[in-house]
Order: structure tokens, then sequence, then C-alpha cells
């Protein structure tokens, strides 16, 4: 399963985990048509799947995409939680109706996921969750989103010692500066290039690449990685 998986990283990681065989379910807030797309991208690539819409803050729609997964496809063993949204702005200028909406989907939406997960996760199951380079980063503008983003990183190492016994492992990747629509609305071309510079590796990252990083750790290799943030970067921090 995957949130968020109609659009940037998460349809990423949708077509790279169809492509390793997995049968997918798409989880989408409300654009059918780019959700259906990344169904037809998961087909083409030899998996198996299908879209279901849920509002990942809102308790039954989740409970039901999960039902939805085990009715389509038995069970559920790896659950990535791509879903999010960023508002930028200096706190002190900050929309607290804005704030509100942030941390409905990036914080109680993360809690709700993972809390079906943690019910409904099979045996030997993997579960990915989002925070992000910013969190060590700082920059400005960024508070509300790194407040966000910081409350899923304490609640992904409380659940992966939570699960002990299961043979669950819980992770967060955390990626830098990635060319997703999401990253790249507002911003000029001097700010993307100089924050492509950044890294030594000297470029943006793509959904392609935190999508090699999920799958790692959704699969038997990367089972042994429990309980960790994974900074996928670049070398930026």
């Amino acid at each position: 399963m995957v949130t968020g998986g109609s659009r940037g990283i998460g349809r990423a990681t949708v077509n790279r985990l169809a492509g390793a065989g997995y049968a997918v379910v798409v989880g989408y807030a409300g654009n059918r048509d780019q959700a259906e797309a990344a169904v037809g991208e998961a087909l083409a690539a030899g998996g198996r799947a299908v879209a279901v819409r849920a509002d990942v803050a809102d308790e039954r729609q989740v409970a039901d995409l999960f039902t939805a997964a085990e009715s389509e496809f038995g069970g559920v063993d790896v659950v990535v939680h791509a879903a999010g949204r960023m508002v930028l702005a200096p706190i002190a200028e900050f929309d607290l109706a804005d704030l509100d909406a942030l941390h409905r989907t990036n914080i109680r939406g993360t809690f709700v996921v993972v809390q079906q997960a943690a019910n409904r996760l099979r045996s030997g199951g993997s579960i990915v969750t989002f925070s992000t380079s910013q969190v060590g980063l700082a920059f400005p503008r960024y508070g509300a989103y790194i407040a966000s983003k910081a409350a899923v990183e304490g609640m992904t190492m409380v659940l992966a010692r939570e699960l002990r016994g299961r043979d669950v492992n819980v992770n967060a990747v955390a990626p830098g500066a990635t060319a997703t629509d999401m990253f790249l609305d507002g911003k000029d071309r001097e700010t993307i290039d100089r924050l492509a510079g950044m890294a030594p590796l000297e470029r943006l990252g793509t959904p392609a690449d935190i999508a090699e990083a999920v799958a790692f750790l959704a699969s038997p290799a990367g089972h042994w990685i429990n309980g960790q943030v994974l900074r996928a970067n670049g070398g930026i921090v």
C-alpha cells in the first residue's frame, strides 16, 4: 500500500514496487485520473495494482483502505505512507488555519495510517513513513513543516519499538531537495539551482532516487534496518 501514490515520490514508489513484483494499492486523496495513471504504469511494469480513494486523516476511510487491500490481494505486507502537505511561511506570519491543515495531514494522517498498519500488517512486513531532511537543515520558512515531520520521526521510532516480536521493521525516509511538483511549486530557477548545488552530488534528487531507498527498506535485504531515519539527500546533511 502506498498512500499519496498518485504523484511525485509516491507514484515513483508505486512503479518501483510494482516492477519488483508487489501488488500495489494506490491510495489517493482526490485526483482519480492521476491515481489511475499510476495504476496503469504499475500494470505496464508487470505488477498488479488498484486505486482506492482515502483521506489519510480519516480513520474510517483509512480502515476501508486496508480492507480494500485485504479483499483485493489477501493482506498487507508493506505500507509506504507518502501522502503529505507542505506550506511555507515564516513562523511569525504563519496562518494558523494552514498550520491546522498541515498538521492534520502530516501528523494525524501519519498516526492514523501507521495505527492501522500496526494492527493489520502481516508478520515479516515493513512500514515506511516520510520525514524531511529539513529537520536537520532548519531553513527559514519551513518551521511548520519541520514541526510536523519531526513528529513523524518521533512516532516512527516509537512504533518500531512497540512492534517488538512482530517481525515488522519501521523506518522513515527523509528526502532532501527532490524534483517533485510540491517542491518546485513557487520556486524560481535561481533558487532551484542554488538548492541543487548544496549537495555534494550537485543535483536535485528525483522521485525515482527516493523510491529506490523505500524499496530497499521494504525488501528482505533491508529488513534488518529498523527504527531509523534514512536521509536520502545526496549528502546535503
